[in-house]
């Protein structure tokens, strides 16, 4: 396995996470393949290394099989990961005991909200409802549904977001498709809650980077600037880069997706950024070229106007991490520790 990787997964394991709890547990997770909930896999899994009478097992869904062998090729051999390829689209089939239940398949790049906007939103609202019924059906022990910062829509009481301010969606705009499927998807889970006693806990991640970014189709800015760092090309602007965003380092934020489905409260949910990462996207690309001086790249801007950005139009939003920093989490990671992790991750 990739050594960066094994080091963020002995500090995942190495935090203050009530990993007892998890032994001899079984877990459904969707989304596997993602960077997000393939750390989590791993983390778990990495346990079973450990320690052999963990007795963790994962039933992993994807929608690509052979692509989620070579991600887990590390536990290839591993009786303890399942893989099942599974879109979500209709009931999910799941004879034996499930424990947890982790939902975070969902397409989160901006250019499938244009391109295909119901494949966009079927996981979060079609996916969510058969989950829950699966949940309700197993007695799960706990459910972790991954929202996002776009259900915050366009903030209108400045810049930091908590978790009860709301801002304006357009349901008619295509590329709400997204914001809007994760707010219901966020509500079906409070429904389920309230009736059926589900043990929902939701976390809205900010921008969260590392190892395992899909950099070669990830439009986004993170992927995009990296992509560009281990080409040795120049970082194009196809904005101003005043947007702000926070930036997590995915191990910190693995940790707190761990922290929330263990202690967070059941039907809240809880924002996942670092605080201190909260930079421009030109900070950001600054930030990356200075990290590899020897690189000697430079900072263009485009002028072309074809180019469609994901930037362009976004407002500056700092998502606060106070909520979940009351459960005893906290970021770990400077932006330019991950950022130079991150990049090495590749090398």
């Amino acid at each position: 396995m990739n050594n960066i990787i094994i080091k963020d997964l002995d500090f995942i394991l190495k935090s203050n996470i009530d990993w007892e709890k998890f032994r001899n547990k079984t877990f459904l997770v969707t989304g596997a393949y993602g960077m997000l909930l393939s750390y989590m896999i791993y983390s778990l899994l990495r346990l079973n290394e450990l320690d052999s009478k963990f007795d963790i097992k994962i039933i992993a869904l994807v929608r690509n099989k052979d692509k989620a062998k070579k991600r887990f090729e590390h536990f290839s051999g591993s009786k303890l990961l399942e893989l099942l390829e599974h879109d979500l689209s209709s009931p999910i089939q799941i004879h034996t005991n499930i424990d947890f239940i982790i939902h975070g398949a969902s397409y989160a790049s901006p250019h499938y909200f244009i391109v295909d906007p119901i494949k966009v939103l079927m996981p979060n609202v079609i996916g969510t409802y058969y989950l829950l019924q699966l949940a309700k059906a197993k007695i799960v022990k706990g459910f972790l549904y991954f929202s996002s910062g776009a259900v915050y829509g366009k903030p209108v009481k400045g810049e930091v977001v908590t978790e009860k301010d709301y801002g304006y969606l357009d349901p008619l705009e295509l590329s709400s498709c997204y914001g809007e499927s994760k707010r219901m998807g966020e509500n079906m889970c409070k429904c389920w809650n309230k009736k059926f006693g589900i043990p929902v806990k939701i976390v809205r991640p900010a921008h969260i980077y590392g190892p395992t970014m899909d950099i070669e189709n990830d439009t986004r800015v993170f992927a995009s600037f990296v992509n560009d760092i281990l080409k040795g090309q120049n970082i194009e602007m196809k904005s101003d880069g005043s947007t702000c965003r926070s930036f997590c380092y995915i191990a910190d934020a693995t940790v707190a997706y761990f922290k929330v489905l263990l202690n967070g409260e059941e039907g809240e949910a809880y924002n996942v950024g670092n605080d201190s990462a909260y930079v421009s996207i030109r900070n950001l690309a600054e930030i990356l070229v200075s990290a590899f001086p020897e690189k000697k790249l430079q900072i263009t801007t485009t002028t072309k106007k074809d180019v469609i950005s994901s930037e362009r139009g976004a407002v500056n939003m700092l998502m606060s991490s106070k909520k979940i920093e009351s459960l005893g989490w906290k970021c770990s990671f400077s932006i330019l520790e991950g950022v130079k992790r991150t990049v090495e991750s590749y090398l």
